[in-house]
C-alpha cells in the first residue's frame, strides 16, 4: 500500500478518519483527520520515513511524552501520538485560521498593536513551558497558529524530543536540522548542546522583528550565509525602517537579539514586559551606518565568514564556561490566562477559588447541569472535572496534604476526597460561615457570625473558642493556620474595615496586628498575602493584593507591605477577594477585575429576550409589583441597597440606603417592599419593610441574631412565610404574623435545608425547596398543614415560584428555567413532566428566587449580564521572586 492516506487510514481505522493532506514541513506531513472517539476534527502529523529512521520512533514517542502536559491558552495541546505500520504520528487540535506565515506572505507587515500582541501572547507560552523544563527551540511564523487573531503554538517539543532520541546527532546527515536558520540564536546557530530558553528568547525576537519590518533580522542565499551573519552582524534599528515602532519595542528587540544568552532579557516574560514599557531603553538606539562603511563592512563580513569556525569554537567555550559557572537562575514570576469551563461563578458571597498546597490544583466554584458546584483545574491539565456531590458549594479550601478539599453546603461543613468517593459530613455549621482553614492536627478552624468554632476534621461537635466583644460590632472573617498550626491569622472587621489579627488556639489569645486588609494568606518565605479593599459607600467591587514580610514564629510584622497585584475581584455585599494561593507561594490564582454589569431582560417562554432598558449595574433578585409596572432589585457591589425600576418611564431610583439591603420582595397591595438587612452588630440582621415610593423611612418588620429571608405573603397581608437559619442549624421555613407579635414560628423544620417558599394563589399549597435526598428538589405540601408531601421535581431543583394561573410550578436546575404542570385536586397533587423553557445566565439563587414570573406566566423577569464571561482566572507563578526578602 503506497498511499500514505490510505496507509494511515487502514494503520489508524476505529481511531482516527484521515480526510486529506493539509501541509508539509522539514519533520513531518500533516493531515486533517476526525477523532473517531471524540468526534472532533484534529491535526494529524506524520514524521518523514527517513527522520524516523535516524530518530527511532519509540524512543522519540517517550521524549515527546514529556511535553503532554502542557497547557496553556497559547500552547497547542498535544492529544496523542503513537506508531501505526512504522509510521509515527502525533496528534494536535485542529485550527481553523492560518499561521502566522500565511499572514505575513499576504501582509509582509503587520500594523505594531498586532504584531507585539501576538509576541506577548508567545511570550506567555513561552514562560510557562520555560517553567516547565521545556525549550521550545524552534519558534518561528510557521509554527505560531492565529485562531481569532490570537497566537498558539505548536510543536512544542518537538524539536525537544527529536534533539533528545537516539538519532538527534545525525540528523544533519539528512540535510535536516533542529531549527530554522533565519530564527536561530547564535548558540544553536553553532551546535550548542545545552539549548536553554535564552534561545527561544532570541527567536521570538526574530519573528517579532520580521512582523514589523517584512524581512527576518538576518538573511542570505545559503543556510551557511545566514548563520555568518548571525555570528557577525548586529541587526538595522527597526525606528529607522519604520518610524511608527516605538522606541522601546525596538530596544526590546535588540536586547532579545543579543549575541551572547547573559545579555538577552532573563525570562520570556522579561521581554513580554519591556514590549509593554515605554520607559524601556537598556539598548540605545542605533545610528544609521553611513554609505561608505558599507564597503568597509562588506570586506569585514567576508573576512568573519573565513573566521567563523575559529570564532564559533571561541565563542562556544566562553558560553559552556559561563553557563558553567553561573549560579542556578531564579525562578521567574509569569501572569496568565487560566480558561476555566464552566465560568467561575465570582458573584457569589464568600471565597470561589482554592489553591492547592503544593501550586498544581485549582478548585472553584463552577454553574454546573445542577447549580453551583466544585470543579477541580489541575495546571497540568486542560480538562475542567466536576466533583461529584458538591452542589451549592461555597468557601472550599484545601486539607494541608492536598488530598482533601472541605467546604459549606447550606449549613453543612464537608469534606471530599480529590481521589473519589461521596462527600462526607464534618459538622453542622449554619449559614452564616466566614471561612475555614484545616490544620495539619487535623481539625478544622472556621468563623462564623458569632466568632470562632474548631471541629475536628473527622467530624464532631464545633466547640466555640472564641467570640467578639458584645458591645462591639467586630465580626471574625477568613482565618488560615500559619505552618506548625500553632496559630492564625484572620481579618477583624468592624462594621467599616477588615484589620489583620492573629489567634492562638490553645491560649485562646487574639492580638490585633496594625495592618488594615483582608483574606489573609500565608506563604512559604515569609510573607501575609493581604487583600486591601476600598472603603466605600458606593459599589466598590475590586480591590488589591499585598504582601507583608511576616515572621510566622513571633507573629509579628518585619516591613511594610509590597504590591502584588490589583482588580481582583470582591464579592457581592462580603468584602471577600476572590483569590486562591498556595502554601508554597508558587501559584496564586484570582478572578480580575470588577463583577461584570448586566440588565434586567424579560424573556418570553421560548426565550425571546427584550430588554427592559434599565441602567447598567449588577442586578440581583428583581421582582414585579403586583401591578407589573415596577421592578424591585438588588444592585450590589461592597454594598447593596434596593432599587426600583419604572418599566414605562424606564427610570431607576434607589430605595434603601442601608448599605447591605437584600432580596426584596413586594407586599401583596404593592405599596411596601420587604427586604433583608444585615450589618446591625448585636442585633443581628432583621427583615425590613420601607413604602415603595420612598415617602418614609424603612421599619424592622421582624429582628432576631438568627439569619433570614423573605418569602412570599398570604392574599390578605397578614401572612409571612420566610426562610430562616439558626446559627449552627439548618435552613428552615417558618411563618409570620404581621398582625400579632411577628415572631416567627417554624413550619418545616428538619435536619435537612427547607428554603424558598411559594404559595399557591388560593394560598392552600406551599412548593418549597429541600435536600433531604441530598441534592436539592422541588416539594409541595398543604398549607398551613398538616398532610401529606408529593415531590414534582425528579432530577434537581431550586428556587419554585407557582404561577398565578395555579396550574404550574416554575423552578430552576442549574441554567435551565423549567416548567411542571401541577393539579390540586381535594387532599392530593399530581405533577406532570417537567420540561424545560429556556436556559439563562442569570446566577442562580440559593435560597431565594433569582427571578420572577409576570401574572400570565408568560413572561420572565431575570439579570443578564453584558457580555458573556471570558471564562477566565488570572495566574500568577513565582510571583513572590520579585519581592525583597523578608525582613531585610
Amino acid at each position: 500500500m503506497t498511499d500514505p492516506i490510505a496507509r494511515l487510514s487502514a494503520a489508524l481505522a476505529g481511531r482516527y478518519r484521515i480526510e486529506r493532506e493539509i501541509g508539509a514541513g522539514g519533520m513531518a506531513t500533516v493531515y486533517l483527520a476526525q477523532d473517531v472517539r471524540h468526534d472532533r476534527k484534529v491535526a494529524l502529523k506524520v514524521l518523514r520515513p527517513e527522520l524516523s529512521a535516524i530518530l527511532g520512533g519509540e524512543r522519540f514517542l517517550t521524549e515527546i511524552k514529556t511535553t503532554a502536559n502542557l497547557q496553556h491558552p497559547h500552547i497547542l495541546s498535544l492529544f496523542d501520538s503513537g506508531e501505526a505500520d512504522g509510521l509515527v504520528f502525533y496528534v494536535m487540535p485542529y485550527v481553523d485560521g492560518e499561521s502566522l506565515r500565511d499572514r505575513l506572505t499576504r501582509e509582509r507587515q503587520l500594523p505594531v498593536d498586532a504584531a507585539v500582541r501576538i509576541a506577548r501572547e508567545v511570550a506567555d507560552a513561552l514562560e510557562y513551558a520555560h517553567r516547565h523544563g521545556v525549550v521550545h527551540r524552534d519558534i518561528k511564523p510557521e509554527n505560531i497558529l492565529l485562531q481569532g487573531g490570537h497566537a498558539l503554538v505548536a510543536d512544542f517539543g518537538i524539536a525537544l524530543a527529536a534533539s533528545r532520541s537516539e538519532g538527534g546527532a545525525r540528523m544533519t546527515e539528512t540535510g535536516l536540522s533542529l531549527g530554522t536558520p533565519h530564527y536561530m540564536s547564535p548558540e544553536q546557530a553553532m551546535g550548542q548542546r545545552e539549548i536553554t530558553a535564552a534561545s527561544d528568547v532570541y527567536a521570538l525576537g526574530c519573528v517579532l522583528y520580521e512582523m514589523l519590518s517584512g524581512e527576518p533580522p538576518f538573511s542570505g542565499p545559503t543556510p551557511q550565509a545566514i548563520i555568518a551573519r548571525v555570528m557577525t552582524e548586529t541587526p538595522r534599528s527597526l525606528t529607522l525602517q519604520r518610524r511608527t515602532v516605538p522606541a522601546h519595542v525596538d530596544a526590546a528587540i535588540r536586547t532579545a537579539l543579543e549575541k551572547v544568552p547573559a545579555d538577552r532579557f532573563a525570562s520570556a516574560a522579561a521581554f513580554a514586559a519591556a514590549l509593554d514599557n515605554p520607559a524601556y531603553a537598556t539598548v540605545a538606539a542605533l545610528p544609521a551606518v553611513p554609505a561608505a562603511a558599507a564597503g568597509r563592512r562588506a570586506a569585514a563580513m567576508r573576512r568573519a565568514a573565513t573566521a567563523l569556525p575559529w570564532m564559533l569554537a571561541l565563542v562556544a567555550l566562553g558560553l559552556f564556561a559561563h553557563e558553567r559557572l553561573r549560579p542556578a537562575p531564579t525562578p521567574t514570576a509569569s501572569r496568565f490566562a487560566l480558561r476555566v469551563a464552566p465560568t467561575a461563578v465570582t458573584a457569589l458571597q464568600g471565597q470561589v477559588i482554592a489553591v492547592s498546597p503544593d501550586g498544581t490544583k485549582i478548585v472553584y466554584i463552577g454553574s454546573g447541569s445542577t447549580g453551583n458546584q466544585l470543579f477541580l483545574r489541575p495546571l497540568a491539565q486542560v480538562a475542567t472535572t466536576p466533583i461529584p456531590g458538591t452542589e451549592n458549594a461555597l468557601s472550599p479550601f484545601f486539607s494541608p496534604d492536598g488530598k482533601f478539599v472541605a467546604f459549606v453546603s447550606g449549613s453543612k461543613l464537608m469534606k471530599v476526597a480529590l481521589a473519589g468517593g461521596p462527600p462526607l459530613t464534618i459538622a453542622v455549621v449554619g449559614n452564616a460561615f466566614r471561612g475555614g482553614t484545616w490544620s495539619e492536627r487535623d481539625s478544622i478552624l472556621f468563623a462564623d457570625e458569632q466568632g470562632l468554632q474548631l471541629v475536628s476534621a473527622g467530624g464532631g461537635k464545633p466547640e466555640r473558642i472564641a467570640s467578639p466583644d458584645s458591645a462591639s460590632r467586630e465580626s471574625y472573617r477568613w482565618p488560615e493556620f500559619l505552618p506548625g498550626s500553632h496559630a492564625a491569622v484572620l481579618a477583624i472587621n468592624d462594621g467599616n474595615e477588615d484589620r489583620i489579627a492573629v489567634f492562638t488556639p490553645a491560649t485562646r489569645a487574639l492580638r490585633r496586628l496594625d495592618v488594615p486588609g483582608s483574606n489573609p494568606h500565608y506563604v512559604a518565605g515569609g510573607y501575609l498575602l493581604l487583600a486591601v479593599i476600598p472603603r466605600s459607600n458606593g459599589n466598590i467591587t475590586s480591590g488589591s493584593i499585598l504582601a507583608m514580610p511576616f515572621d510566622a514564629q513571633r507573629l509579628t510584622v518585619l516591613g511594610a507591605p509590597a504590591a502584588v497585584t490589583d482588580s481582583v475581584q470582591v464579592g457581592v455585599n462580603s468584602r471577600t477577594a476572590k483569590l486562591g494561593v498556595s502554601r508554597d507561594g508558587s501559584t496564586l490564582a484570582f478572578a480580575s477585575g470588577s463583577i461584570g454589569r448586566g440588565t434586567i431582560v424579560a424573556v418570553s417562554r421560548e426565550g425571546q429576550v427584550r430588554d427592559l432598558g434599565t441602567p447598567p449595574q449588577f442586578y440581583q433578585t428583581p421582582r414585579l409589583s403586583p401591578d407589573g409596572r415596577r421592578i424591585a432589585a438588588q444592585v450590589v457591589g461592597a454594598a447593596s441597597d434596593v432599587w426600583v425600576f419604572d418599566i414605562g418611564t424606564k427610570t431607576l431610583t434607589r430605595l434603601t440606603f442601608d448599605g447591605s439591603a437584600l432580596r426584596p420582595t413586594w407586599t401583596p397591595d404593592g405599596r411596601r417592599v420587604v427586604y433583608e438587612r444585615r450589618g446591625l452588630g448585636n442585633s443581628g440582621e432583621d427583615l425590613a419593610w420601607i413604602p415603595a415610593d420612598g415617602s418614609a423611612p424603612a421599619e424592622s418588620l421582624v429582628t432576631t441574631r438568627d439569619d433570614q429571608t423573605p418569602g412570599v405573603f398570604t392574599a390578605n397581608g397578614r401572612t409571612m412565610l420566610i426562610r430562616e437559619q439558626p446559627s449552627g442549624g439548618t435552613r428552615r421555613i417558618s411563618v409570620v404574623q404581621l398582625d400579632s407579635a411577628r415572631v416567627p414560628r417554624p413550619l418545616i423544620e428538619s435536619t435537612f435545608d427547607n428554603s424558598s417558599p411559594s404559595l399557591s394563589p388560593d394560598g392552600r399549597w406551599l412548593a418549597y425547596a429541600s435536600d433531604e435526598q441530598g441534592r436539592s428538589e422541588i416539594y409541595v405540601r398543604p398549607f398551613p398543614g398538616p398532610g401529606g408531601r408529593w415531590q414534582v421535581s425528579k432530577d434537581g431543583g431550586t428556587e419554585p415560584i407557582w404561577s398565578h394561573m395555579g396550574n404550574e410550578i416554575f423552578f430552576r436546575v442549574g441554567a435551565s428555567v423549567m416548567a411542571v404542570p401541577v393539579q390540586t385536586a381535594g387532599a392530593s397533587v399530581a405533577a406532570g413532566d417537567a420540561k424545560e423553557l429556556f436556559k439563562t445566565t442569570a446566577t442562580p439563587g440559593v435560597a431565594y428566587p433569582s427571578y420572577d414570573v409576570s401574572r400570565d406566566g408568560r413572561t420572565f423577569i431575570l439579570s443578564q449580564p453584558l457580555r458573556e464571561n471570558d471564562q477566565s482566572l488570572t495566574v500568577m507563578l513565582n510571583w513572590f521572586e520579585q519581592l525583597p526578602v523578608a525582613g531585610r
